[in-house]
């Protein structure tokens, strides 16, 4: 067990596709955001929590985004992108790594709520700056190496039914 600082400032970072893809994969589930944000912060002092979400043309998401806002976290929206032949694309990877690099010299703890190996050079990154990380994601679709290289890897599936919301 490792120990958790009252006192540590915490920063919380969530993938939202990469946690909604993997939910649904592995259980058919939607994620409960309320229950992961209380997990990152494990009684910490928060500083800022940002959710990387995705907006469509039916503007379906806008409850969504509401629910998030509601539970204090910052949502930063991106419009999906809709190529030419179907392809549909929205990354948040340079938008996450950015506001983590930016946001390291006010926290001790950074917390990435994903389980994307691209972000295993920021891990790498942050704790050379003498930051704490922890990844929380789902430990079957979450990449082994980020698991490895984080300082903690809190792995959602111990406990799914109390991260997850049924349909």
């Amino acid at each position: 067990m490792v120990i958790k600082h009252i006192g540590q400032r915490v920063a919380l970072l969530i993938d939202v596709q990469n946690l909604y893809h993997s939910a649904k994969n592995l259980y058919g589930a939607r994620v409960n955001f309320g229950a992961i944000l209380k997990l990152a912060v494990a009684q910490r002092s928060l500083i800022r929590a940002f959710a990387y979400v995705v907006r469509t043309k039916t503007g379906e998401e806008r409850p969504f985004f509401d629910a998030l806002i509601k539970l204090g976290i910052e949502t930063r929206v991106r419009d999906l992108q809709e190529f030419y032949g179907g392809l549909k694309k929205a990354d948040w990877d340079v938008g996450i790594t950015i506001d983590a690099i930016r946001i390291a010299p006010s926290v001790d703890t950074i917390v990435l709520a994903s389980g994307d190996g691209d972000f295993l050079q920021l891990v790498e990154y942050l704790k050379n700056q003498g930051k704490r990380v922890e990844v929380i994601a789902f430990g079957r679709s979450a990449s082994s190496k980020l698991k490895e290289v984080a300082d903690e890897f809190i792995d959602l599936e111990e406990n799914p039914e109390k991260y997850l919301l049924k349909k």
